[in-house]
């Protein structure tokens, strides 16, 4: 069983390594799921055979609602900045006073718009990793880290020291995040504005198996502990690949500060090309003995600098704003530009986002404005630059440009919505859009088109309409044809297959994406019970908060809804998940458990998996309700001090065993 572990472990992380740092899988995605099933199975029958590396960790599962502070063993200083060529001019001078007449080079890499990370390995396993913080301290986010697949969780190789620190940037692709954006598009949820907000974001979520869900890319830059670093830079971008780590693959070995001009030359157009965002060029000392002797300031290396690119910016004309509404309703206003040719595109359109954005930019009919595209995949309008005589402001609508509905912008949101979900044609048309989408339902044939027709001939006003259709109806719509009538019909009878979880991530409720809806099916286990939850209940479950659980109960106690759940069922759709594990015995049965820190003897999940089995309840937060909160090596010291307060017992993992041993 070892072996088999040991083996699916090392197949496994070369697959990973394969897809995400070479760009060449060599198995499926259903052959590496196939296999990580048959990984996960194992280990957790035999959980002292789970290897430090094990690709398990890829998918997360922790779950740390206050991140532990870590001093960094070395100082992780800034950058100074640089805007000009007389910049880099005095900077080179002052490098060759520093450097005592010996001869040096430069190193160039791209500037990354990412967040940087610093990353620990003990005899090549990581073992932590912390994010920058103010320089001098970070949070220790390993959990959320192991989940990167472009970080190694073992150094590849034989030349592995005995503790390495590298250095680098996380950060999101801009094919990545343009599909993270559709996803959560899909799930309902605001479009995220950039990809660095985009990945700090991520990387502070509490659920690590919510970071694993984010497409996050790592780029190794720096040997920290310089003992163990190559020469020079140059040569430790080998090290880094040799290691397993990805690296960008843009990097230059300049003789001299010309040849460095002229690189940066070349990427102030060149870098809207690449598929991420960078905001200049770091020059360094490519001779790493050298550094020391050229010295730091209290705050930045005098080796190193950064040259930051403007902002690409343009003026144009404001001709006009639309108001856009979304499945939910949500009202977004979108700037319509006079044609501009901005970063090597044409711009047309702007972001404007919200009612308030308006105001604060004090936006009138015919201005002429800024039009910015820097770390922001859509141009932003960032200001006024001409004002016409007489130009009356922007005004923000009330009533739905689809349906005529009164707006309304709930409490504490920044946002105006159509609550009109059943009546407003485009919300209806995303509606059923999301219900047919692949990671929903996955009814194929069923795209923006066809749903169009659907709802304009009036066959469709609901998503229960659609198990209604028959095939005398299709073929009275443009352009259908008896085969494509059929094969929707088809398509219609397989989505009666697809599980609860994804049923109810179709429904389209407000602030439940798929993985919300996975864990309110699996709390809850079908819709009845569901509908016979509290909205005190619905917090119970894992990552439920206030807002969510209103949202909810909002949906499933409003009548027109309840109607059409009715008729889903009716059809045959699954609204009954997979049953819950019966308890292997009832040690625990009555007691209810919170779980923080790590263990030596149990993963978190393992953990979990048993106190269930045993008839226990394992909770999310703390109240007085709870029994025992298990605190692990690192457990939340927030979650300590509220089982003080409310006097829950505090376990250790060696006084919950001797619990369990005790009966």
């Amino acid at each position: 069983m070892k072996e088999r572990i040991l083996q699916l472990t090392a197949e496994l992380n070369q697959h990973n390594y394969n897809y995400y740092n070479l760009d060449n899988p060599t198995i499926s995605d259903y052959e590496f799921d196939t296999l990580l099933k048959e990984l996960e199975a194992l280990e957790a029958k035999h959980p002292e055979y789970k290897q430090a590396d094990s690709p398990t960790m890829r998918v997360g599962g922790e779950i740390t609602k206050i991140f532990p502070t870590f001093t960094h063993l070395r100082q992780m200083l800034s950058l100074g900045n640089s805007y000009s060529r007389e910049d880099l001019l005095h900077f080179d001078e002052q490098v060759v006073k520093l450097s005592g007449g010996n001869p040096f080079s430069y190193f160039l890499e791209h500037k990354f718009d990412g967040v940087s990370m610093s990353l620990h390995y003990e005899k090549g396993i990581l073992v932590r990793a912390v994010t920058r913080g103010d320089g001098v301290q970070g949070d220790e986010i390993t959990a959320n880290v192991k989940t990167i697949r472009t970080i190694p969780l073992k150094l590849q190789g034989t030349d592995i020291p005995d503790f390495i620190e590298i250095r680098g940037e996380v950060m999101m692709l801009r094919k990545a995040f343009d599909d993270w954006n559709d996803e959560r598009e899909v799930n309902g949820e605001d479009r995220l504005m950039n990809p660095r907000n985009a990945t700090s974001g991520a990387l502070k979520q509490q659920d690590s198996a919510e970071v694993a869900r984010r497409p996050l890319t790592f780029f190794a830059y720096q040997i920290a502990n310089e003992e163990q670093s190559a020469p020079t830079d140059f040569e430790n971008v080998a090290k880094f690949q040799a290691w397993g780590f990805k690296v960008s693959g843009h990097h230059a070995h300049c003789a001299n500060m010309e040849a460095v001009l002229d690189v940066i030359d070349v990427w102030e157009s060149k870098r809207f090309d690449l598929d991420y965002d960078i905001d200049g060029i770091v020059i360094k000392v490519n001779e790493v003995g050298m550094r020391n002797e050229i010295g730091y300031t209290s705050k930045t290396p005098r080796w190193a600098i950064a040259f930051k690119y403007p902002a690409a910016t343009i003026t144009t004309k404001l001709l006009s704003v639309d108001f856009q509404v979304g499945r939910t309703g949500k009202i977004t206003p979108v700037a319509n530009l006079e044609p501009v040719l901005l970063a090597g595109t044409i711009v047309k359109r702007a972001s404007i986002h919200n009612a308030d954005e308006i105001l604060r930019l004090d936006l009138h009919n015919d201005d002429v404005v800024n039009i910015e595209k820097g770390g922001e995949i859509i141009p932003k309008i960032t200001g006024i630059a001409k004002r016409a005589e007489g130009a009356t402001p922007i005004q923000f609508i009330t009533h739905c440009p689809d349906c005529g509905t009164e707006l309304v912008r709930p409490e504490k949101e920044v946002n105006y919505f159509c609550f009109n979900e059943n009546g407003c044609p485009t919300q209806l048309k995303g509606k059923i859009e999301h219900f047919a989408h692949r990671k929903a339902l996955n009814i194929d044939g069923l795209g923006t088109e066809i749903v169009s027709k659907l709802v304009e001939a009036g066959l469709v006003k609901n998503y229960a309409d659609l198990y209604d259709l028959k095939h005398a109806d299709l073929l009275k719509l443009d352009k259908f044809g008896d085969q494509s009538a059929k094969n929707l019909l088809a398509a219609l009878e397989t989505s009666k297959k697809i599980p609860f979880e994804k049923v109810l991530f179709a429904l389209g409720i407000r602030h439940v994406g798929s993985s919300g809806a996975k864990k309110l099916a699996k709390h809850f286990g079908s819709l009845a019970a569901m509908q016979a939850a509290t909205e005190e209940a619905l917090t119970n479950v894992t990552d439920v908060g206030e807002t969510t659980a209103k949202a909810v109960m909002l949906f499933l106690q409003e009548p027109a809804n309840q109607v059409i759940l009715k008729r889903l069922e009716a059809a045959g759709l699954q609204m009954v998940g997979e049953a819950p594990k019966t308890p292997v015995g009832n040690l625990l049965a009555g007691k209810s458990f919170v779980i923080s820190g790590t263990f030596v003897n149990y993963s978190r999940d393992g953990l979990k998996e048993y106190i269930e089995s045993q008839g226990g309840e394992v909770k999310s937060g703390v109240t007085k309700k709870v029994t025992y909160l298990i605190a692990g090596s690192e457990a939340g010291p927030s979650k300590i001090e509220k089982a003080e307060k409310e006097k829950v017992t505090i376990l250790s993992e060696e006084a919950f065993q001797k619990m369990i041993a005790e009966g």
